[in-house]
């Protein structure tokens, strides 16, 4: 455990030192269900772009691919999960994903629109005693270089329900974000897929910033 705290942390400061150090990547989970964890193919590159260029983080462009079980989880300092449907891990992929948040890592949930009822069972067997809590608006999270002043943007409508921000917390540090009735991975689409305005994506591009720039720097 030592060891893979430490790996993160190698991770974390090559993020914030010159940009020409090797670049870092981050990765999409393939989870197992029948749920489409592809579900926005483009969104985490324009994600990545956003970031490089207003950031000036140093993340690589193409984004890995990395299942809960693989121990090269650990690769990745930012774990992205989106889509529609079912959701199963295993108790060993449970295991591990555990292992790697408490070893530094993150991860960000999206709910692209029907997740919230598999994810938060999933996430249960995860991380049995803890519950996800509703982020304050004061939340950092909501205040890194783009300011959020009322929490999550509003970017699909889904259900006309207020864009939600829940957490996941061990030892006081935010191990796990989930963003529930708003869709920032559509937001970060390529335009001609949900043909959502600029200042729709903008807003998007920003909150996705957020969650990058409050990862590398807590």
């Amino acid at each position: 455990m030592k060891q893979k705290t430490f790996l993160i942390g190698i991770f974390f400061l090559l993020l914030l030192t010159a940009r020409s150090q090797p670049a870092i990547q981050i990765a999409l989970l393939k989870y197992r269900g029948g749920g489409d964890w592809y579900g926005n193919p483009t969104s985490l590159t324009n994600l990545i772009a956003f970031c490089n260029t207003n950031l000036g983080t140093n993340i690589e462009k193409d984004y890995s691919t990395v299942e809960p079980g693989d121990p090269d989880i650990f690769n990745y300092p930012l774990i992205h999960l989106t889509g529609h449907g079912n959701v199963i891990f295993s108790m060993e992929e449970a295991v591990n994903l555990r292992n790697y948040l408490l070893a530094g890592g993150f991860l960000h949930i999206d709910d692209n629109y029907g997740l919230d009822q598999y994810i938060r069972p999933q996430m249960k067997l995860v991380f049995p005693d803890l519950e996800f809590i509703e982020l304050p608006f004061d939340h950092p999270i909501y205040h890194q270089k783009y300011e959020f002043k009322t929490g999550l943007p509003k970017i699909h409508e889904h259900d006309n329900k207020p864009p939600q921000g829940f957490g996941l917390f061990y030892e006081g540090r935010l191990i796990c974000f989930y963003t529930y009735e708003c869709d920032l991975g559509d937001g970060w689409e390529d335009v001609e897929v949900h043909r959502d305005s600029e200042e729709t994506r903008i807003k998007a591009l920003k909150m996705g910033a957020n969650i990058v720039q409050y990862v590398f720097t807590q």
